[in-house]
């Protein structure tokens, strides 16, 4: 009898993935242990795993793991693992890149929706009593730039096309993508920034975007222009944009995901008018666990096999 594969789950809903491995036929062919986040795996795990699927890892704990090959993370930023100190170099690591495309782009789709139509005015004006005719604005014929075309990026301009926007945006590698007029190189990014009605963030966390979006670059945007993150919250200058609001720089910006999470109750994002704060809810979604089961057990076989895994970490870009 073939030696079987040793893998660990480091997660609290370890459900979904054992189903997925269930169904994919390789329950024969592996050795599955479960963890719950909140415990260390026992000295028998460490010498014996030599397949990992875990959101993150403390530091002190892979270089105790002499048979692991590969490491599968649950969230498609990976800037934990890759300030580990000890990551180990050869250590094959995947992320879930690509996993929030049956969410996020329809929760983008809502941000955009909330900025353009008044029902949110309506329904304050409805507990008041009051009938006030406002005009929604329309969303056809506007320009939204993306910075980040990837998998999320390409489905809102998906979306975006069949409103009647047009979508302009960066890619790291510029190639034709549907429904987008123009992809550009991340060095002309200010073009993407005049010429937005509305600007997406979705660029990963790297030390190249660390406050990527800076008072300079809010002031190459239109007045009327409004700012919608859903990539890192590393990616702005939180001051800058805070200024920029005041100032009318720009007309408004819609923030998912921030330097800390929970927001403290402090920050000044709260109680700015123009900057409406959403609790992170960009890409969960209900599924969430069978979304990214398909992907883990589509690699723990390519793993089995010796075959080239997906979406594979390029420790050089950082994601």
């Amino acid at each position: 009898m073939a030696t079987r594969t040793a893998v660990l789950l480091w997660t609290d809903s370890p459900a979904a993935y054992l189903d997925a491995v269930a169904e994919a036929g390789l329950v024969d062919r592996v050795n599955i242990e479960t963890l719950p986040r909140k415990e260390r795996p026992s000295a028998d795990q460490l010498a014996g795993t030599e397949a990992l699927m875990a959101a993150v890892v403390p530091p002190g704990l892979l270089p105790k793991m002499p048979k692991l090959r590969w490491a599968q993370a649950m969230t498609a930023g990976v800037e934990g693992w890759l300030a580990l100190p000890d990551l180990p170099a050869k250590l094959m690591l995947t992320c879930a890149r690509g996993t929030h495309r049956e969410s996020m782009p329809e929760n983008i789709l809502g941000a955009l929706l909330y900025v353009a139509k008044p029902y949110a005015s309506a329904v304050e004006n409805q507990r008041r009593g009051q009938w006030v005719h406002t005009v929604a604005q329309p969303l056809t014929g506007k320009t939204l730039g993306i910075l980040g075309l990837g998998a999320v990026g390409q489905e809102v301009a998906r979306l975006a096309f069949a409103l009647g926007m047009r979508v302009i945006g960066t890619r790291r590698r510029p190639a034709p993508v549907p429904h987008v007029a123009e992809v550009m190189a991340a060095e002309r990014t200010s073009e993407v920034l005049a010429q937005s009605d509305f600007l997406l963030l979705l660029l990963p966390a790297t030390s190249e975007t660390d406050k990527f979006i800076d008072a300079e670059r809010l002031a190459a945007m239109k007045p009327t222009a409004w700012l919608m993150n859903f990539g890192r919250g590393h990616l702005i200058n939180d001051d800058d944009l805070i200024a920029a609001v005041k100032a009318r720089t720009i007309a408004g910006a819609i923030l998912d995901v921030f330097r800390q999470e929970p927001l403290p109750a402090d920050h000044p994002f709260w109680k700015t008018e123009g900057i409406i704060v959403l609790p992170h809810i960009g890409g969960p979604h209900p599924q969430r666990d069978r979304i990214v089961a398909r992907l883990f057990v589509d690699n723990l076989g390519r793993f089995l096999r010796q075959e080239p895994l997906r979406e594979v970490v390029d420790r050089n870009a950082g994601y």
